[in-house]
Parts: C-alpha cells; structure tokens; sequence
C-alpha cells in the first residue's frame, strides 16, 4: 500500500474506486471480525475522470461530497488506483536479511527496471515468495515493487481532501481486487487438496488470474493472496460503451446501462428496446469481449514469460462486467480456462450489478 498518513488501530475505513461515470465507496469497520458499515453507489460528471485518471479536480471533489454526505459515510478513505502511470515489477533478488540493504537492492533493480524517474516516484515494495538456496548458491526472494508518479497521487489527493476527507492510504486497485475475491480462488484452489504425505498437491501450488472488468480492467495472477503479476488495460466497459455511445448518440451511463440490459444471452429479437439499438449494444459487445480476450492472453503470455511464473489454471472475474449476462463464458470458451464469476459474500444482500461494482471497493476497505 502507499501510506498517505498513519494508520489508524481503531475505526471504520470507506473503500472508494472512482471510474469514468461513477463512484463506489463500501464502509467496512474490523474489530476482530470484518463487518460492512455501509455502501454507495453516485453519478460522476462526464469528463471528470477518465482512463484511471482524475480530470476535472473540482467536479470531482463535489461529487464525492454529495455522495458521503447523502449516505453519511466515515471520512477515512483509502483509495483504490489503476492506470497506466503505475508501474509494477516482479524482481528476484538475493535473500537479504537486512532489511536496509535489501532496500538498497530493490532500490538499485528499480533504477533499471521502471521506465520512470525514481525522484519523481513513490516507491513501495512487498516480498511475495522466495527461491530455496541450492547447493552452494544464495537464497533467493520475488519481490514486486510498485512505482507511482507523485504527481498523479496528488492529482487524486486534492479533491478528496476538498471534499472533506482524510485519505489513509491508497493501494493498487488489482491488490484490492485480489483481497476481495481471494476466497474465491481458494475455494477453488483446494479442490487440489493435499498428496499422501499431507504436502499441498500441485493444483494448490497453480496461480489464478484475476480480471475485474470496469471501465478499465485490472488483471492480476496471484498465488494465495500474494501477487505475481498486475496490469491494467483499457479494453474495458468505458471504451465498449463509448463505441456505443457514438454510433446511437447515447450518453456514457445510458450507453452502459444498454449494455447491461442486452448482454450476450439472449436471442436479439427477445430482447425489450429498439431493434437497431439493441443490435448495436450487441455488436459493441461481441467486438469487446475479442478485445478483452486478446489482452487476457496476452497479459497471461507476458507472465508465463517470466522467471518462475507458475501455471495459471484458473479466472476469477467480478465487477461490473461481471454483471453482464454471457460475458464470462464467452470469454471461457475464448480462454480455455475455467472462469467464474464472483463477488464477496459480505455484499451478497445487496443486488448483483451493486454487489459487483462494489466489490473493488470493499477490497479497499479490508487491512491487508
């Protein structure tokens, strides 16, 4: 996580992921269990935010205003961010037990590794797993390292701070994301279970890959909890909408709620609403799902490139495109990986389409 301020032991903590045309913020409060404090879903002005990004500072702090105070949500926000001005590594570097040195190490692999200027960087790392010392030669560690311009988190501080707020922290909306659908993948994990021994069987050492679908989409492979690989891409809701947004003169959230309603199941001539609308949401579908398939293999190629990646067997897909009928086994006949769809039985009272945009949310709002 990038720390803003210190850490409070106590109190509730709002989750909050802004996208193009809405914000999400899910309250969470933990005292020795997890308990959901409260949720919320609002408009965002067109041009506010976009690609990841904050746009407009001003319309956005109003935005977020409203919205705390119309569903009287705590101020300790941590905030969720995923775009392309994040840069996330997986390096293998010696096993140091001295923790200066061992960021000394990581610092000096950065310089080389992240196509950004360090000095004008936050820099934040975590140790996700290790190599054995063989005969002879040094225990090894992975460590992914993130890299944030200072600039665009304080493009995201502003208005919450206008707003109101007091920002805690803010993570890596993938990282979120992993935290919030992790039993998902467990589950499905120790289906393996163990060999004879009791040792944990090779399907328990595979990785899953994790892929919210919102306006962007964040993939992310994790083994457990911890993860080996994150990206964003832009193949997401935003860009399908936008396509259908232009071609029938329909605003951003109408664009998306066409989406929603005409999916991927249904036969054409059953779905409700104008026919030449209804065929356009379709087509705009059919052409992102390609789009979306083409950047899970590639980013799945990209990862099974690196030094010991491990076999990725499984796809756990949430938020809001997770939402839209037919989405996912397109997507699964695509892959040839198994996929399911899923959100945090915390938000399972809540309807399907609000469960799934609040899932990166609650991720946020769960300590890790």
């Amino acid at each position: 996580m990038l720390s803003l301020t210190r850490k409070k032991k106590t109190g509730s903590v709002v989750g909050l992921e802004i996208e193009a045309g809405s914000i999400a913020a899910t309250e969470v409060q933990a005292n020795g269990s997890v308990q959901l404090v409260g949720s919320a879903i609002g408009p965002l002005d067109p041009g506010a935010f976009a690609e990841g990004e904050v746009r407009d500072a001003d319309r956005l702090a109003t935005a977020l205003k409203e919205l705390f105070a119309a569903h009287k949500l705590g101020k300790r926000v941590r905030l969720g961010i995923g775009n392309q001005r994040v840069v996330v590594r997986t390096m293998r570097l010696p096993a140091l037990e001295d923790r200066k040195q061992l960021d000394a190490a990581i610092e000096f692999q950065a310089q080389e590794q992240i196509p950004m200027p360090l000095d004008q960087a936050v820099l934040e790392h975590q140790v996700v797993g290790g190599v054995p010392a063989e005969e002879g030669a040094t225990p090894q560690v992975d460590v992914v390292v993130v890299a944030a311009r200072r600039d665009m988190i304080a493009s995201f501080v502003e208005p919450l701070r206008s707003a109101g707020l007091e920002p805690v922290g803010m993570d890596l909306s993938a990282f979120a994301m992993i935290r919030a659908l992790a039993a998902e993948g467990e589950a499905a994990v120790a289906e393996g279970g163990t060999d004879g021994d009791g040792e944990v069987a090779p399907q328990q050492r595979a990785a899953t890959l994790y892929c919210s679908v919102g306006d962007v989409v964040n993939l992310a492979v994790a083994r457990g909890r911890a993860c080996l690989f994150t990206r964003v891409s832009y193949a997401g809701l935003e860009s399908i909408a936008g396509r259908l947004g232009s071609t029938k003169g329909l605003s951003p959230e109408h664009a998306g709620q066409w989406l929603t309603h005409v999916g991927l199941e249904q036969p054409l001539e059953q779905v409700e609403g104008d026919p030449e609308t209804v065929a356009e949401a379709r087509r705009a579908l059919e052409e992102g799902v390609g789009t979306l398939v083409d950047e899970l293999r590639l980013s799945l190629d990209y990862y099974g490139a690196q030094e010991g990646a491990q076999p990725v067997e499984r796809v756990v897909v949430g938020g809001p495109g997770g939402a839209i009928a037919g989405l996912a086994p397109r997507m699964e006949a695509s892959i040839g990986l198994p996929i399911v769809v899923a959100s945090p039985p915390a938000l399972s009272g809540l309807e399907p389409s609000a469960a799934a945009r609040l899932t990166l949310p609650y991720g946020l709002a769960l300590e890790d």
